[in-house]
């Protein structure tokens, strides 16, 4: 089945919550909502599943225009951040009810409840009751009740977010394949780039309300249409600056700059705001060609793999994020390098012009 938005806002009061948006979403792979809280990924979610009503325009499945129907009715799963279980139930009957109410034989129930039991390693608190489990448990729960369940659309709104690390990782790997194969719309929503990385599949970056592009997710996150997907596309923040570029010379704040060579010389001399990741502002010179910049460390945050140091530059806080423990000095200058090759240029406009290479 397909899921569709034509043209769907929703407004509460004066406030618009989701400004006009279409988009069409495939079975078979994951459908990623990528944004900051408030972004407006639970809302769209909530319009999908049949929730809220949009304001105007339609939700259709298969073509059929489904705007009106009820959540019971558009035969969908749906798991939130925070779990939801019949306390009254055991972890059995939780995960089992929906294939009760569709009528499946018992037969064919236990042996799908135990499946999605082992996956979610639930199998041996199949007969307690959700107050007699952690948090974490009590999710594993919920996810186990949408899983077993022939949907024709899965929706996970930040589903992983109260599991411990160990789990939600596992969780990341397992869920594509787990839900693959079931023609299912799936439609997963985060705040992490970095999940959304991990999950793969299709990706629609959410902003203020807006979805801002739509695509392949490592295509949106390698090549970003506009300086707003990149902010919306990192984590931390994608670093930003203006740079003037001169024949092969592009010159930043500070009296920084490189030359640059090809299709970057090639764009015409003006004012851009260049982008770079801050995995790609090291301060030792890792990559194979790198630009020295200078700037006053403000804030450093060390753990035992990365360090992150946030550092002034011609008015611009920059961050950068490496790999191992760096020695920084809050207030003092130090020299980080940045890799020019991996720089966004973007226009006065905020689309991007091109991704950089350069040379020296």
């Amino acid at each position: 089945m397909t899921l569709e938005l034509r043209n769907v806002t929703k407004r509460v009061g004066a406030d618009t919550h989701i400004h006009e948006t279409s988009l069409r979403l495939e079975p078979g792979e994951f459908n990623i909502l990528l944004g900051a809280t408030n972004a407006g990924k639970s809302t769209l979610i909530k319009l999908m599943a049949g929730l809220e009503k949009p304001t105007s325009g339609e939700i259709r499945v298969d073509g059929e225009n489904v705007t009106g129907l009820s959540p019971q009715k558009r035969n969908i799963s749906l798991v939130h951040q925070f779990f939801i279980n019949y306390p009254h139930m055991t972890v059995f009957d939780n995960i089992a009810s929906p294939l009760r109410v569709a009528g499946i034989p018992k037969s064919e129930i236990a042996g799908r409840v135990e499946q999605a039991a082992d996956i979610l390693q639930l199998r041996p608190m199949l007969h307690r009751r959700p107050d007699e489990l952690s948090g974490g448990q009590q999710q594993r729960c919920a996810l186990a009740r949408a899983i077993v369940k022939e949907s024709k659309a899965i929706f996970l709104d930040e589903p992983l977010a109260n599991l411990d690390y160990k789990l939600r990782e596992e969780l990341r790997e397992q869920l594509p394949d787990l839900l693959a194969g079931r023609g299912t719309v799936i439609v997963y929503a985060t705040s992490e780039p970095t999940e959304a990385l991990l999950l793969g599949g299709r990706t629609a970056l959410v902003h203020e309300g807006r979805i801002v592009q739509f695509g392949p997710t490592t295509e949106i996150y390698h090549n970003p249409a506009n300086q707003l997907s990149a902010t919306v596309f990192s984590d931390p923040p994608v670093n930003l600056a203006p740079v003037v570029k001169r024949g092969n010379r592009i010159e930043l704040a500070g009296g920084h700059g490189w030359t640059v060579e090809g299709a970057v010389a090639a764009i015409p001399d003006g004012a851009y705001t260049v982008g770079v990741r801050p995995h790609f502002v090291s301060p030792v010179p890792v990559h194979e060609r790198t630009v020295p910049i200078r700037g006053v460390v403000r804030i450093t945050e060390l753990s035992g793999s990365e360090s992150v140091a946030h550092f002034e530059m011609g008015g611009h806080v920059w961050v950068s994020l490496s790999p191992g423990v760096h020695a920084y000095k809050v207030g003092e200058e130090h020299e980080f390098y940045m890799a020019p090759e991996h720089c966004f240029y973007f226009g006065e406009n905020g689309d991007l012009v091109i991704k950089g290479d350069a040379d020296g």
